[in-house]
């Protein structure tokens, strides 16, 4: 069974997080890829999508909402999973409540079977001067909030969804 894993990332970290779920899903025994969402132009040979974004200003970015539009029909057809990076700051910060807005639409239109947020990574260094003014407007903390020991378990839940419809199947 192969997995594509396609997140769209401003500053990277939501592209870790991909790599880190495939890399979870290869150690869980599936032929996975981990690619930038804006270099994937067809589904052919996939089994199982996992999409994700980070999550700027409450929204999934441009190229992670167009890349569900464009797949639809081909996402409708195989077990589809989407994650959110976005929220920042340690586990004793509060988060925003809420879903990023476009999630219940993609949620929709993917067929996904779940989605995850996940916390991200603040590194004023990366960021251009717009996004520098945004986040402290909102006060966001700069670190690596990051939860590594829950992408992996988020693989492996995953990892044993797909065993279940593979046998099944």
């Amino acid at each position: 069974m192969r997995v594509l894993v396609a997140a769209a990332s401003r500053h990277h970290g939501t592209r870790e997080i991909a790599e880190a779920i495939a890399t979870g899903l290869i150690r869980r025994g599936f032929e996975t890829d981990a690619v930038p969402v804006e270099h994937v132009t067809t589904l052919d040979g996939y089994d199982a999508v996992v999409l994700g974004s980070a999550v700027y200003m409450g929204r999934w970015l441009g190229e992670a909402r167009r890349f569900a539009q464009i797949h639809t029909s081909a996402l409708g057809m195989m077990p589809v999973w989407l994650f959110s990076s976005g929220p920042v700051g340690p586990a004793d910060h509060p988060i925003p409540p809420g879903t990023p807005a476009d999630v219940p639409v993609l949620m929709r239109l993917t067929q996904a079977i779940d989605h995850r947020t996940f916390p991200g990574r603040l590194d004023m260094r990366r960021l251009h001067f717009a996004e520098r003014a945004a986040v402290r407007t909102i006060h966001a903390p700069e670190g690596d909030s990051r939860d590594w020991d829950a992408v992996d378990r988020f693989a492996a839940e995953i990892a044993d969804e797909l065993r279940g419809a593979h046998v099944a199947a």
